[in-house]
């Protein structure tokens, strides 16, 4: 089933030159290429440096620590700053190091094994700079390394929108702060902890298709699938929900080393996967030399980028932010757009900042999209209005793909992601709609929808979304599953004729559509905290259809300090939250 029509997207025909071609033409110096508008845009040359804020590192390199350390001095605190940083290492063994990650900083090993680039030492996240409060360790991430802890347990006290890929941790793994204070939440992917996982003060927590030698504890809501070594499925004491296998998975393309030469790895699909996709050494799937990429850099524009994509090659993009003036739009299957360094685009005048066809195999990752000024009617869409191409053998994919609305300044945008092609994969997603920072406010960022699904068998694994004016996720498509899902309501509510919706008070944070006759979830809570007006009922978390095929497992609601209450945890099922105690009402299975 499909939602309602929404608004009409124009299909584009695109018109690729081969890379033999292109290749022809760059060299007799053909200025121009013919666009699909018939405009007149240059050629754009694939390959090229990756820019000066790509910080290539080899064993040789002198004073590493310092550079990482400067890098990390300007970043630590910068939560809203314009700097962007990629620090790469080269395959080989680092000694003595500790790589303390700030904001907008991604820290990754360049071989094509995470056991290729080892660290004797960490790469560590604290909150020294938020008074040992973790909740705000956003945006930036670590991947690809092997590490040995100096004293054994490698620190990662994060929150949303800092993921753990495709690391090797001979030790144990922290995910909390240095005295344990507050943290609310984070992923890891396609990575292998010998020692064992603490999560501590962490509320929620998601581990996919993953090893580990042992996990601690549990706060509200600690969440498994295919994850060798997981705690028994137990919800809600502890708050474990284990699935053994993922049911349909690809990793994030990464950048690597074959010799001298940059290559971008893109890992195949997995089907039931469990474990990670590297214990056999080498990863099954496709090396892309970087000369089939355009290498995106600061003061490009859509115009460039659109041209490079209808010229047949992928995107690149350096760390840095990116403001365009016309949609980036991809229709051409199988192209990677992949950023380094939390690389951010921002549209200025309203449109929608990526568009992405009805095509098969398109994977988006590593890419921040920060709402302009003006409104935007959508950030992201997956497929036009009204998509039905079966792309089960080849999804499209978003890794790593995070929305902000407001913070850095004023940003508003009615929906942040439409995604309207089937088998649609989206793994890891933080959909934020700001509560500080400049530019928030009730009215100021407004957002009303976080994420629509009207596609097909979408399957969603670590989903957050946050804070939106009115539904957070709403999902109108068929047979759709989420593994994962973490929310705030909105904190900056006036009142209850705020959030009131016709006779239900507020909007659900989670809402299946009642035309759905197929949907699943599991592990998927939703908290309030109306600070503006703490008297705030929220009539439920979570809202769906009673039908046999309908079903979630593992679901909580929670009254952060009695900011605002829940009177039901779905429909009208589960308890009523408790007053002033931050204590969850929990379902353990619906209906």
């Amino acid at each position: 089933m499909h939602a309602p029509p929404t608004a009409p997207r124009p299909r584009r025909r695109t018109r690729a030159l081969g890379f033999a071609a292109l290749a022809v033409a760059m060299l007799m110096s053909v200025p121009t290429a013919q666009t699909a508008f018939g405009e007149e845009a240059r050629a754009v040359p694939g390959g090229g440096d990756l820019g000066p804020n790509v910080h290539v590192f080899d064993p040789s390199t002198p004073d590493i620590q310092g550079k990482v350390d400067a890098i990390f001095k300007k970043q630590e605190s910068a939560q809203f700053g314009l700097d962007r940083h990629a620090l790469m290492f080269k395959p080989g063994t680092y000694d003595d190091i500790n790589a303390q990650i700030g904001f907008y900083t991604q820290i990754a090993g360049l071989g094509l094994n995470p056991n290729d680039t080892t660290f004797n030492g960490d790469v560590t996240v604290d909150a020294g700079w938020f008074d040992g409060n973790a909740t705000q360790n956003f945006w930036r991430s670590a991947e690809n390394l092997t590490l040995n802890p100096v004293s054994g347990t490698n620190r990662w006290a994060v929150s949303q929108a800092a993921p753990f890929r495709r690391m090797h941790v001979k030790g144990g793994l922290n995910l909390a702060p240095d005295g344990y204070g507050w943290a609310s939440g984070g992923y890891i992917a396609d990575s292998k902890i010998d020692g064992e996982v603490g999560p501590y003060s962490q509320q929620q927590w998601y581990t996919r298709d993953s090893s580990v030698g042992g996990w601690v504890n549990g706060v509200w809501n600690m969440t498994f699938s295919g994850v060798e070594g997981a705690p028994a499925n137990s919800f809600p004491e502890p708050p474990y929900t284990t699935l053994d296998t993922t049911p349909v998975s690809r990793e994030k393309p990464f950048l690597y080393l074959d010799g001298a030469d940059y290559k971008v790895f893109v890992p195949e699909k997995r089907e039931n996967a469990r474990g990670v996709s590297w214990a056999d050494g080498t990863p099954a799937g496709e090396s892309i030399p970087l000369e089939q990429f355009y290498v995106v850099k600061e003061g490009a524009d859509a115009a460039t980028i659109n041209a490079a994509v209808e010229q047949g090659l992928h995107l690149l993009f350096t760390p840095g932010v990116y403001h365009i003036d016309e949609t980036i739009t991809i229709d051409r299957a199988d192209t990677v757009a992949l950023g380094l360094g939390l690389a951010t685009i921002i549209p200025d005048n309203g449109v929608t900042a990526i568009k992405v066809g009805d095509v098969s195999g398109v994977k988006l990752a590593g890419l921040l999209v920060d709402a302009g000024p003006v409104n935007s009617k959508t950030l992201i869409e997956v497929g036009p209005e009204n998509a039905s191409a079966d792309h089960s053998a080849n999804p499209t994919s978003l890794q790593d793909v995070f929305v902000r609305i407001g913070g850095a300044g004023p940003g508003k945008a009615t929906t942040s992601i439409v995604v309207n092609s089937d088998d649609t994969i989206i793994d890891h997603t933080w959909v934020w709609r700001a509560d500080h920072g400049e530019g928030w406010g009730w009215e100021t960022n407004r957002a009303d929808y976080g994420v629509r699904v009207n596609g097909d068998d979408v399957l969603a694994t670590g989903l957050f979304v946050e804070h939106f004016n009115k539904y957070d996720v709403e999902w109108y498509g068929e047979r759709g599953r989420t593994i994962f899902f973490q929310n705030e309501k909105a904190y900056d509510a006036p009142n209850q004729e705020a959030i009131q919706n016709g006779d239900t008070k507020g909007y659900a944070a989670y809402r299946v559509d009642e035309s759905v006759e197929q949907h699943e979830g599991w592990g998927m809570g939703s908290y309030c905290y109306y600070n503006v007006d703490p008297t705030i009922i929220q009539e439920h978390g979570f809202e769906a259809p009673v039908k046999p095929g309908v079903k979630f497992h593992s679901l909580i609601v929670v009254s952060l300090g009695g900011n605002g209450q829940y009177e039901h945890v779905i429909n009208d099922v589960g308890s009523p939250t408790s007053g002033p105690d931050t204590i969850p009402s929990q379902v353990v299975n619906f209906p």
